[in-house]
């Protein structure tokens, strides 16, 4: 029987040739590979266990940057006083996003500031964040960029408030040319008013005079 072949001249395409194909000597050496790393952690989590310590996953602190200042300030304050809708079984102890300070980084979340902060400032959330948690010694030129750097926003807030303060008198003053101008047109309102119900000028003693026909 003459093998079947395609117009291309290769093997005849089967019903599952679409299909993807693996290589399952490699993936076998990584699940080989993954089921050894998981026995030596569990391993090494097992023996700090008994010696009372608490044990941490081995961290590339190469490839991690170093740790710098916070560039904003915490704001834990915002939540105060407002209700945060949380799905029926969002979180299981610290584990998930429920109410309270959710720290997305880690998937952890703390129900007061305290604890948030301590935990920000943990190693835990300093190795998920990308930090090695040491800090880098400044040089004489990190200082003076520093300090220029911190002139020059100095500087620019400066200006800005200035701006804003110019803004606010210039607001101010039209305001008050705006109050007067009411206060101007509710008076001659008033005097016209008054004119009108005194009635062409003429005086209530000369009416009541004219009446009695009593003639100057």
């Amino acid at each position: 029987m003459p093998d079947s072949k395609s117009a291309y001249g290769t093997a005849a395409a089967s019903d599952t040739d679409f299909r993807r194909t693996w290589d399952r000597s490699e993936y076998e050496a990584k699940a080989k590979k993954e089921q050894d790393e998981r026995r030596d952690d569990a391993k090494a989590r097992y023996e700090a266990k008994l010696e009372g310590k608490k044990w941490y996953k081995p961290v590339d602190f190469s490839s991690l940057e170093a740790t710098s200042a916070r560039g904003s300030r915490l704001d834990v304050a915002s939540m105060v006083g407002k209700s945060t809708l949380v799905p029926a079984g969002a979180g299981v102890g610290k584990r998930g996003k429920g109410a309270g300070f959710y720290c997305e980084a880690c998937d952890l979340t703390y129900k007061d500031n305290v604890q948030y902060i301590e935990h920000l400032n943990s190693k835990q959330h300093l190795v998920n964040t990308g930090q090695s948690g040491e800090v880098k010694r400044a040089t004489l030129q990190d200082v003076h960029e520093r300090l220029e750097m911190l002139k020059a926003r100095k500087r620019q807030q400066e200006e800005e408030d200035k701006r804003l303060g110019e803004v606010d008198i210039q607001a101010r003053i039209q305001k008050a040319e705006e109050i007067d101008a009411a206060e101007r047109e509710e008076k001659r309102r008033k005097r016209n008013e008054k004119r009108r119900k005194g009635g062409d000028g003429i005086k209530k003693e000369d009416q009541w005079e004219g009446r009695l026909g009593i003639i100057a």
